[in-house]
């Protein structure tokens, strides 16, 4: 009998241990403790299937809320608008200044809120590019800085319309606001590349940008998933000992992604297998051919996610973010928070564009200095420096959420956007280029490097999500692998610097002097 007595009171000093142990390691109080040591009660193991989690989560404070005059009201009591979710209801209309400022000065956290003091850097790089065209270096730095606020406002008016939404679309929508940066920063380089082709035709190499835009396209999808999906967890693990998500989430998005990535370097394959086989404009010409056939599959599939997404599962993915949202630490914070009106939210979302389409033409155009003058190589260009900047309003939001334990909201922005980029962002840039003409086309012809890089990092990744759970561990060894990447991109030669051969872009030789079996012998020699 009092042995059996003893049991209780032994796993309670367990309990005890472990919860002093655990703060005095992770800092932050969690809103469920019971997830804590129960994963199946939090946002992973199946926890949200559908038929287990009733509609709105089945809490009596995600009831309806109705005032005396039998008008629908949120938590502020402010009367929600016809057509807007409670969350984003602002009580106001219209646009007042002073408010609009402050909300957007004081940003959706303390992260966002102090890349607002960057905005000088955005005026200064204007300033520069437009009287001072001798000061390149200072231009470039200045420009690179000013895009992060420039995106930053993107990404907050984004989610600020994206509240007045219904879950699953305010999701959608507000990863499609972030991926409208990364489209400009494409078209931008796409049209400039072709405009230097035009005036200075080089069969060889077609559209001038060419190589940064496919490194840029792989180095997004790579700065997503290594570096911003490894700060989430390194973030997220650091305040809680683990973390854990849905597998609709998590599997999904992770096996879109190698179909998508392997879509990608299909064209790469088939140039790499056949470069000695066949002459080189005839196969310069089918790859264009086939890369033209993936991109229009490519926006197809994004068509079919899209519906699976916002249709026909719906309701799934509709419970497992609002089950993720009683997660947040900060809920109450943020249902506080001002926000701006519809009017406010597009208001500011055509402001940041503005800015965002300045930043990347100024980028865009000292991209050529950068690479001929400062020696820095095409590759580091395209999958370091562009992606990091033009994703970095998205990483800081995925970054928040994982600190407020939302990994489903995290993911889903993570996920998100890889596959925006690999099935919507890049079959338009190449559709875009196939409809401006020749001089414009861009073909998924990657470097060997670049293709290879992307298709072990998604199966790295898919291995850290199989198990639907996350901690620092696993966000620190992302990180390092990135850290990897960038350096062998830093080394990494510029196509046309390699015996006067591009190996994404044709045997051409730079040297008429060369014989086709030269060329093909440095190709064979550079890939081998």
């Amino acid at each position: 009998m009092s042995s059996g007595a003893q049991a209780p009171l032994h796993k309670g000093n367990h309990s005890a241990t472990w919860s002093r142990h655990r703060t005095k390691v992770f800092r932050r109080r969690d809103a469920h403790p019971d997830t804590i040591d129960h994963p199946a009660r939090g946002t992973g193991d199946a926890a949200n299937d559908q038929e287990k989690v009733p509609n709105g989560g089945g809490s009596p404070s995600e009831l309806p809320m109705y005032n005396e005059q039998g008008h629908r009201i949120n938590h502020a009591g402010h009367r929600v608008t016809p057509g807007i979710q409670p969350d984003g209801e602002s009580g106001r209309s219209w646009f007042h200044p002073w408010h609009f400022l402050r909300i957007c000065w004081t940003s959706s956290c303390t992260a966002s809120k102090w890349t607002n003091v960057l905005w000088p850097f955005t005026i200064a790089a204007l300033v520069l590019y437009f009287n001072y065209p001798q000061h390149s270096l200072w231009t470039f730095i200045c420009g690179y800085i000013g895009m992060v606020p420039s995106a930053n406002l993107v990404g907050f008016a984004g989610q600020e319309l994206a509240r007045k939404l219904p879950k699953v679309a305010g999701v959608m929508l507000e990863t499609t606001f972030g991926s409208i940066v990364e489209v400009i920063l494409f078209t931008v380089l796409l049209v400039q590349g072709g405009d230097s082709a035009e005036s200075d035709p080089d069969p060889a190499f077609g559209n001038a940008n060419s190589s940064v835009i496919r490194a840029a396209i792989l180095g997004s999808i790579l700065a997503n998933m290594l570096l911003c999906l490894g700060l989430c967890f390194f973030v997220g693990g650091i305040f809680h000992p683990q973390q854990t998500f849905h597998e609709a989430i998590s599997e999904v998005g992770s096996n879109l992604m190698l179909v998508a990535g392997l879509a990608l370097v299909i064209p790469t394959i088939y140039y790499n297998s056949l470069y000695d086989r066949l002459d080189s404009t005839m196969l310069n010409s089918e790859t264009l051919k086939i890369s033209r056939a993936t991109a229009i599959i490519l926006l197809i599939a994004f068509v079919v996610y899209v519906f699976f997404q916002a249709r026909s599962h719906h309701g799934l993915y509709e419970d497992i973010l609002e089950a993720d949202e009683q997660r947040d630490h900060d809920r109450h914070k943020d249902l506080a928070k001002a926000k701006l009106t519809l009017t406010e939210s597009i208001l500011a979302l055509l402001i940041a564009l503005m800015f965002v389409s300045f930043m990347a033409v100024i980028l865009v155009k000292e991209i050529e200095y950068l690479v001929n003058d400062r020696h820095v190589s095409d590759a580091f260009v395209g999958l370091i420096l562009v992606p990091v900047v033009e994703k970095a309003a998205e990483h800081i939001t995925a970054v928040d959420e994982a600190y407020d334990n939302q990994m489903n909201f995290a993911l889903s922005h993570v996920l998100g956007a890889s596959i925006q980029t690999a099935l919507l962002n890049t079959p338009l840039v190449i559709i875009i280029g196939w409809g401006l003409g020749p001089n414009y086309a861009l073909s998924l012809n990657f470097e060997l490097f670049d293709a290879i890089v992307l298709i072990l990092a998604i199966i790295v990744v898919g291995n850290f999500l199989r198990d639907e759970k996350s901690d620092y561990l696993e966000g620190a060894l992302c990180v390092f692998v990135y850290v990897l990447i960038a350096v062998t991109a830093y080394y990494y030669p510029n196509p046309h610097m390699v015996n006067g051969v591009s190996s994404a872009e044709g045997v051409n030789s730079t040297d008429p002097t060369s014989s086709p079996e030269e060329a093909v012998h440095a190709v064979a020699k550079m890939l081998f």
